[in-house]
């Protein structure tokens, strides 16, 4: 699943390309969406919030997206051959008479009332990448539930809305803890979630993630995706194990030296990752 820096980017994408122009184009190909007609509407705003995607449109109302783990939109000039999957892939088709964005594989798109969005967003936690970012109340949020896996709880988008799995891995490994330590064991929690905003800042306009702050292929994070070679601070082999409740479960990655705290044993043949770029 995409991290909040990717949203962001895609969100700051969706609106070079739509913002304050109006739609010559606009097919949504959903049941639920097949009969709405969008054309000659205006769109006003496009924003990200977390892990979500909300277009504005003249009329006060908004489309909200989530790309979940295969979903994506891109953007390309106006006329040109769609290149981002086979056509039966595709869930909306927004255009203008100069760009059009094309989303694929779309799991979530539904239309509501801008008055509304706090019915798909309003359980979310403070955002990493917001204008309205809250640190208090993210540390606040972040301490509440003292008993649980560090790892779990930066995962959950009711604690900070932006984080997946690379980066709870990655912050982790910086952080010098395994994700299975409790939340009440970790050292100055207000540190790590001023790092997980600075990581979050410092990725959100590129394509990818960098946490070694190498960006040669292979070597941008410390453990993710990295089981079974050695540590890059260390030597000591990278380890992988599965983490959260049945059926949300995600392979996670730690360094056996230089992570303190609980951990369960590691998943003997640890699968890497797809990519995430």
């Amino acid at each position: 699943m995409p991290e909040g820096d990717t949203i962001w980017l895609t969100a700051q994408r969706l609106r070079e390309a739509l913002a304050e122009r109006e739609l010559t184009t606009a097919d949504l190909r959903t049941p639920a969406l097949a009969t709405v007609d969008l054309t000659g509407r205006r769109v006003t705003q496009v924003l990200s919030r977390g892990k979500h995607l909300l277009i504005r449109v003249d009329g006060r109302v908004t489309l909200h997206s989530h790309l979940r783990m295969d979903g994506s939109w891109r953007v390309q000039a106006a006329g040109e051959r769609w290149r981002g999957g086979p056509g039966w892939q595709v869930r909306a088709v927004l255009g203008n008479v100069r760009r059009v964005a094309i989303g694929y594989r779309l799991p979530v798109l539904d239309l509501l009332p801008t008055s509304e969005e706090h019915r798909v967003v309003g359980h979310l936690g403070p955002d990493l990448l917001g204008a309205d970012w809250d640190a208090a109340e993210a540390v606040r949020r972040l301490v509440a539930d003292p008993g649980r896996p560090v790892g779990e709880a930066l995962l959950d988008q009711r604690v900070l809305a932006g984080i997946g799995n690379v980066y709870k891995s990655e912050l982790c490994f910086l952080r010098g803890i395994t994700p299975w330590t409790p939340v009440a064991d970790v050292p100055e929690p207000e540190r790590l979630v001023a790092l997980a905003k600075r990581t979050l800042e410092a990725n959100k306009n590129r394509v990818g993630h960098v946490t070694t702050g190498d960006t040669r292929p292979g070597r941008r994070h410390w453990v993710y995706g990295q089981a079974g070679r050695p540590c890059r601070r260390c030597g000591t082999t990278v380890v992988g194990a599965e983490q959260g409740p049945p059926g949300q479960a995600r392979i996670t990655f730690w360094c056996l030296v230089c992570q303190d705290g609980p951990a369960p044993a590691p998943t003997r043949r640890t699968p890497t990752p797809p990519s995430t770029y």
